[in-house]
């Protein structure tokens, strides 16, 4: 019998949410996306430290956030020769509200794939998915410059991002999951909470829905799973981000995989079109306490993880 991984290819294209390069050849994803946790904690092992090494050396005299840049190519360029489709480039975080200084960053960026012989179809540029990086996205991709808006959480986020021709987006279901799990306190039932229940799964079903409905062609992209139930759930999504946890536990469990999102469901689903607006949109993601909070503590995080890459490589330079 095929394992639950072996099944899950035949509905959802499975991308590697690691920086662990032999994670990737393990597991053998079509794509792979990074975020700046995940190069901070690949850079922390003997195994990767010569990458950032070799960066700091070849320009001691460079700023660090070029330096930064050079760092998140390396690992791109290594990731693009184990992979056969693509990986995501995060940009600085602390850009998320700069729409012009993610255009320039998103621009040198590509200039590094190509200029080390990668073709930008390869690479997706991975942008926060506040209105600002949503512009940015807008003007990018207008340059045939791919991009993944990440940290969304909102059908309002995903609306936006497809009035601007995004490539893709990363829904956040696990981040929801963690949210709703966190209100309820004592009184979340996992039970009842699971599979389709899951709210993070049903916010990825909305999205998908309304795509599908209105035959909006960004691809969704569901991200950050808690458990294997939550992928088994979205079988069907256009693509599926996971972490080499999980993709071991599917990879070592046998089982077939039926798809649960298929353009069949999302045609049973009745959904009035949003505006995609600047006001209506700062003023809905307002109202979605969940989705605003989680948009905020998230590039918290990234731009705190920003900052100790930063000083990584400080350090680095320093020796």
């Amino acid at each position: 019998m095929a394992t639950l991984l072996e099944s899950l290819r035949t509905t959802t294209t499975v991308v590697a949410d690691t920086g662990d390069f032999e994670s990737m050849r393990r597991y053998q994803p079509t794509d792979a996306t990074t975020n700046p946790s995940l190069i901070l904690k690949a850079v922390g092992q003997d195994a990767y430290k010569p990458l950032l090494e070799r960066c700091v050396r070849d320009m001691p005299h460079a700023p660090t956030a070029e330096i930064v840049d050079h760092l998140l190519v390396s690992f791109g360029r290594e990731i693009l020769n184990i992979v056969p489709g693509r990986v995501s480039t995060e940009i600085d975080a602390r850009l998320s509200f700069d729409t012009r200084g993610t255009i320039d960053r998103a621009r040198r960026v590509i200039g590094l794939y190509q200029a080390a012989g990668f073709e930008r179809e390869r690479v997706l540029i991975k942008i926060a998915s506040t209105w600002e990086g949503i512009q940015a996205a807008r003007v990018l991709e207008s340059e045939g410059i791919r991009c993944n808006l990440t940290l969304l959480f909102s059908l309002v986020q995903a609306v936006a991002c497809a009035d601007a021709g995004v490539r893709l987006i990363s829904p956040f279901v696990g981040r929801i999951y963690d949210w709703h799990k966190k209100q309820l306190g004592g009184n979340w039932d996992e039970a009842a909470h699971s599979g389709a229940n899951d709210p993070g799964v049903q916010s990825v079903s909305r999205i998908y829905s309304y795509y599908k409905t209105f035959g909006i062609p960004t691809q969704i992209m569901g991200a950050s799973f808690r458990n294997v139930g939550q992928i088994l759930a979205l079988a069907g999504c256009d693509l599926l981000t996971i972490s080499p946890d999980l993709l071991a536990n599917l990879a070592g469990s046998e089982g077939s995989v039926a798809a649960c999102l298929t353009q069949a469901s999302a045609r049973a689903t009745v959904q009035q079109k949003l505006p995609s607006d600047e006001i209506q949109f700062r003023f809905l993601l307002n109202e979605d306490a969940m989705g605003s909070e989680k948009l905020s503590e998230g590039i918290r995080a990234f731009v705190a993880d920003s900052r100790k890459l930063d000083g990584l490589i400080d350090a680095q330079r320093a020796t």
